[in-house]
């Protein structure tokens, strides 16, 4: 028994699987950064490796995250979603962490 699927149901498969090869679709803006406990931590979303890391702002491994999506092309879309951070949470300190992404090097291309 064939089931019936929708237009729109099978478009969404059809883009799922094209995603899969390794090349990236992304519908929307993607947010790189989940920020927590008051700026002090953050969900870091690498789109390169599908992986979700919990880290410190003020860790090694943050900046380490932060230096790989750079440099895979994402260097700019970082800076404003942490510039946007800054001016929509000023007390959380992310423009003392992009001043040490800055100091790292991390933007640099």
């Amino acid at each position: 028994m064939a089931s019936n699927t929708s237009k729109t149901a099978r478009a969404s498969v059809r883009a799922g699987q094209a995603g899969q090869g390794g090349a990236l679709s992304v519908l929307g803006e993607f947010k790189y950064l989940i920020p927590l406990n008051g700026g002090k931590h953050a969900y870091v979303r690498n789109l390169t490796n599908g992986k979700t890391n919990h880290l410190r702002t003020d860790s090694e491994a943050f900046i380490e995250e932060i230096r790989v999506l750079a440099g895979a092309g994402h260097a700019a879309k970082i800076r404003a979603e942490i510039n946007g951070l800054a001016a929509a949470f000023p007390t959380h300190g992310w423009d003392t962490t992009e001043k040490r992404l800055v100091e790292a090097g991390v933007f640099e291309a």
